[in-house]
């Protein structure tokens, strides 16, 4: 489990991408602090287990599903990513709960200044804006972020300086692919409220009294 705060910007050392398969060496150093093999890292925003490391890189397997539901094919050697360590209990949590699994690909497709203020406008596929709200929280190339608003094919964050200057959101231009996690309590209660739907004929309300009986309370 992740908060989206960013801990500091690697750069891909080694890179092997197989079709169904794959292998990142990363260099960092922050993030590297306390870290063991076995122990999860966010790469973009994307859960990876670390295999190898040194003092300045670790090494980590991506499997086919991350492979084909993240941009990580789209790394060269040479390139930033954002990294941040799996939170810790006692860690404030400073941006949101993100698991680190990926829902989907997005595309900037129009950056805006807006006073201080970047504001990207980002596409999206109808399944995935199904779970963004407005003034809601999204993790974008594990990037905790606010929604502003939220249209039919794209929705709307905004980045102040310090976002922009320390992550790889102020590296990708329009065009550009990132990752996209929406929010997790979110997509739970969306999930338990489509089960509820499907009980059967007699369709149940979502009360106490029914969250007592199915041991949620």
């Amino acid at each position: 489990m992740f908060t989206g705060i960013v801990e500091e910007l690697g750069i891909v050392r080694g890179l092997r991408l197989l079709p169904e398969s794959g292998q990142l060496t990363l260099e960092g150093q922050k993030v590297l602090h306390g870290t063991q093999i076995g122990d999860s890292i966010a790469v973009n925003g994307v859960c990876l287990t670390v295999i190898r490391q040194s003092d300045r890189d670790f090494t980590v397997d991506v499997m086919a599903e991350t492979l084909e539901k993240t941009n990580l094919t789209e790394l060269k050697s040479g390139n930033r990513v954002n990294l941040e360590r799996a939170l810790q209990l006692q860690t404030r949590l400073g941006g949101h709960l993100v698991s680190g699994h990926v829902d989907g690909v997005g595309n900037i497709r129009r950056i805006t200044p807006w006073g201080i203020a970047q504001v990207y406008e980002i596409s999206a596929s109808p399944t995935l804006l199904s779970f963004v709200l407005p003034k809601g929280s999204i993790a974008i190339d594990g990037i905790s972020l606010t929604v502003i608003d939220v249209e039919s094919d794209y929705f709307t964050v905004s980045l102040i300086p310090h976002t922009f200057k320390e992550t790889t959101l102020g590296l990708k231009g329009i065009g550009g692919n990132v990752n996209l996690e929406t929010d997790l309590i979110g997509k739970y209660v969306a999930r338990f409220m489509g089960l509820n739907t499907a009980i059967g004929k007699d369709k149940q309300d979502l009360s106490l009294g029914f969250l007592a009986e199915h041991g949620f309370v």
